[in-house]
C-alpha cells in the first residue's frame, strides 16, 4: 500500500489506551499499545523478532514487554534487554520497531516515518475537541474500504443532498458557490448558501426554524487523512459567531488496502449541557456515518475491486474539485517522499 510515511496518523482515542495491552492493525502492521507507569504511551510493532509471536500474548515486566513464547524482554524503545537462554547474549538484530507516539487533543498520534522528523508541531490542530466552550460527542468505526474513498466522501459534500436527505438536504446547496483553496499541503473546500431554510439537523435548536439563514460548510484536509468540517447556520444578516456552529472531526487511518479506521466527533457551541442535544448528535452519527456513508462507501469499494479510483477513469463533476485535488496532492507528496528516500539510500556498484 502506498502511504505517506512522514506524517502523523491517529491510532486511537487517548482514553482507549491504558496500562493493559491494546492491539490494533494500522498501516499494514500489527501494533501493540500500552502506557508506562508514568502514563507515557508506547507503540511497538506487535511481533517478536525471534519466532514472530505477537508480543501482546506476553506480559508486562515493569514498563517492559516479555514475549510469551520464549521469554525475550523488550523495553519501550523496542530494544531487547533480556535473553533468558544460554549465556544470555542478546543478538544485535533483537529489536522491535517502535514508533513515536504522543497524546494530543484527546487522540493518540503515531509517526511511521523517519523518527528524526517527528515534529509534534506538525500534528493538525484539533484543539476544539477539548475546548470547554464546546460539547463534543465522538466515537469510531471500521470501514471496509480504501481510506482515500472515505476522504473523497468527506471532501465532496454534494452527497449530503442525496445520501443524507432529508436530514441534511438544503435548497440551492448544489448551486452555491464552491471554492477550493490550497495552503501549503492542506486544502479547504468552502460552500455557502446565503439565504435558505435551515437543514433538519439544525432546525430543532433554532428559535424560529422557518426564518431564512445563512448556511455554510467548510472542510479542511490535512494529509493524509485528517479533515475538520465546520458547519453552521445564522439568521441572514447576522455575523457567523452568533450562529449555531458544529465542528466535525473526521480522521481516517488506513489499516490495509481495503480497511480504514475512522475516528469521528462533533463539537457544538450550543446547548452544551443538554442531554437531548447529545442524543440527537449520537443519533445522527449512527444514521449518517454507520447506516448511510459506510454501506455506500463499502459498496463503491466492492464495485471497484482492487483498482485505484483514477485508474478506472471515472467521469468527473464540478463537485469533485476538492476530492480529486486532495488525491493528486497526496500522490505528489508520496512520490516526493519516495524519491527523497531513494536518493538518500547508499548506492552500490
Amino acid at each position: 500500500m502506498r502511504l505517506l510515511k512522514n506524517t502523523w496518523y491517529v491510532a486511537a482515542w487517548s482514553k482507549e489506551i491504558g496500562t493493559d495491552f491494546f492491539t490494533r492493525t494500522l498501516l499494514d502492521e500489527p501494533f501493540l499499545f500500552y502506557r508506562k507507569a508514568d502514563g507515557t504511551p508506547v507503540a511497538l510493532v506487535d511481533r517478536c523478532p525471534h519466532r514472530f509471536a505477537p508480543l501482546s500474548l506476553g506480559k508486562r515486566v515493569g514498563d517492559n514487554v516479555e514475549c510469551g513464547y520464549h521469554g525475550l524482554q523488550f523495553d519501550c524503545s523496542g530494544r531487547c534487554t533480556k535473553n533468558p537462554h544460554g549465556d544470555g547474549r542478546i543478538p544485535p538484530a533483537a529489536k522491535v520497531r517502535s514508533l513515536p507516539a504522543i497524546d494530543r487533543h484527546g487522540l493518540l498520534w503515531i509517526w511511521p516515518g523517519d523518527e528524526s522528523r517527528a515534529d509534534v508541531n506538525l500534528i493538525p490542530n484539533f484543539g476544539h475537541l477539548e475546548s470547554p466552550g464546546l460539547k463534543t460527542i465522538g466515537a469510531q468505526m471500521l470501514q471496509l474500504a480504501h481510506y482515500e474513498l472515505v476522504v473523497d466522501n468527506l471532501m465532496d459534500l454534494s452527497h449530503v443532498n442525496y445520501l443524507h436527505a432529508p436530514y441534511q438536504q438544503v435548497d440551492d446547496f448544489l448551486q452555491a458557490k464552491h471554492d477550493v483553496v490550497q495552503e501549503g499541503n492542506t486544502l479547504e473546500s468552502r460552500r455557502t448558501v446565503w439565504s435558505t431554510r435551515a437543514p433538519q439537523s439544525f432546525r430543532p435548536f433554532l428559535s424560529d426554524p422557518d426564518a431564512p439563514v445563512e448556511y455554510w460548510l467548510n472542510i479542511r484536509w490535512h494529509a493524509a487523512g485528517c479533515c475538520e468540517l465546520e458547519t453552521g447556520v445564522v439568521p441572514v444578516g447576522e455575523p457567523r459567531e452568533k450562529g449555531l456552529i458544529r465542528i466535525g472531526s473526521h480522521i481516517v487511518t488506513p489499516e490495509s488496502e481495503t480497511r480504514t479506521r475512522y475516528f469521528y466527533a462533533s463539537s457544538r457551541n450550543y446547548r452544551l449541557d443538554d442531554p437531548e442535544a447529545d442524543e440527537e448528535t449520537s443519533r445522527w452519527q449512527q444514521i449518517g456515518f454507520h447506516e448511510q456513508d459506510k454501506p455506500m462507501i463499502e459498496a463503491v469499494q466492492s464495485r471497484m475491486g482492487d483498482s485505484d479510483l483514477l485508474s478506472k477513469r471515472p467521469i468527473l463533476l464540478a463537485t469533485d474539485a476538492a476530492s480529486i485535488r486532495a488525491r493528486r496532492l497526496l500522490a505528489s507528496m508520496i512520490d516526493d517522499e519516495t524519491a527523497a528516500t531513494q536518493s538518500a539510500s547508499p548506492a552500490y556498484a
